[in-house]
């Protein structure tokens, strides 16, 4: 089938190059419009292997679906966009377009569900490959993958480690569906949610609320935004941490220091801190910012 890829940075790289890998013919990629000074892997990996790269600013000119045409594309391959898409440019394949959503649609419909996934500790996720409406990611359902979510797992390493290439494995998996023939339309459940993009105000850190909650929403706010707190007037970030069975005090008290770190009180139960940057530094073991800092034993997070 001839392919068009419309997918943005690491993983449309990957999933480009497995295309590649295995002889697809692909006829066309778009990505978005550049933004900030860091280049799009996915862009600079489809112009050294010769490929026209299509950015259009606005998918409403009627311009850019008159260019969309001239591909004769049979399938339309989204992943990672976020601009929103007509449904006149998504039914211009002869096949329509397919689109990888990184959780089991219906839940976590939005752009952050890995995110939210684990800050509200589920154990479990997936992705979904589905045909794309002018819904919110509400279209019908060609096939899913589950995945565990570990106790340890950030949104950095449950994406790099178990979503990015179950998510290249689906799609290689549904475009041979389509191909054959034998591509599902299930339509979704009517339940689910909806989250939006989380943002930084999202991830400041409720010491009043349980360990539990607080260490999921440090591990789902990791790498980015990074979930924080404020201590003597300084915003900290916190990265690498676990949940201690010892411990208690006031929500937020610093309660122990020692070579693994610190120990905070939550609400209930305690977190031991061993990495954290401060006011937008570099990452830094928590002993060292405990040293730099003057924060000792009985001083509050908020």
């Amino acid at each position: 089938m001839r392919l068009i890829v419309h997918a943005r940075q690491a993983f449309g790289k990957s999933l480009l190059e497995a295309l590649l890998a295995r002889g697809d013919d692909v006829v066309a990629v778009y990505c978005p419009p550049a933004s900030g000074a860091n280049a799009d892997p996915l862009r600079e990996f489809a112009l050294y292997k010769g490929f026209e790269v299509h950015q259009p600013a606005c998918w409403d000119d009627p311009a850019v679906l008159e260019q969309m045409k001239t591909h004769k594309a049979d399938l339309c391959v989204m992943a990672g966009v976020t601009t929103p898409v007509p449904e006149q440019a998504l039914n211009i394949p002869l096949h329509g377009t397919i689109e990888l959503h990184l959780s089991l649609l219906p839940m976590h419909r939005g752009p952050s569900p890995v995110k939210w996934a684990i800050v509200r500790g589920e154990r479990k996720t997936g992705v979904t490959v589905f045909w794309p409406d002018t819904g919110l990611d509400t279209g019908p359902v060609l096939l899913q993958k589950e995945v565990d979510i570990g106790p340890h797992d950030t949104s950095g390493s449950l994406y790099e480690n178990g979503l990015q290439p179950l998510g290249v494995q689906a799609l290689l998996e549904a475009i041979d569906r389509v191909s054959s023939g034998t591509a599902e339309k299930t339509a979704q459940d009517s339940t689910g949610s909806y989250e939006g993009w989380f943002r930084r105000e999202q991830a400041m850190i409720d010491w009043s609320k349980p360990a539990a909650d607080v260490y999921n929403l440090i591990r789902g706010c990791d790498p980015q935004p990074g979930a924080w707190t404020v201590c003597d007037g300084k915003t900290l970030q916190i990265f690498d941490c676990r949940l201690s069975e010892h411990g208690s005090g006031a929500p937020g008290e610093l309660i122990a220091t020692d070579a693994n770190g610190m120990l905070i009180a939550a609400g209930t139960g305690a977190i031991v801190v061993s990495r954290v940057r401060l006011d937008g530094s570099g990452k830094m073991a928590a002993g060292e910012f405990l040293e730099y800092a003057g924060v000792s034993t009985g001083s509050t997070f908020c």
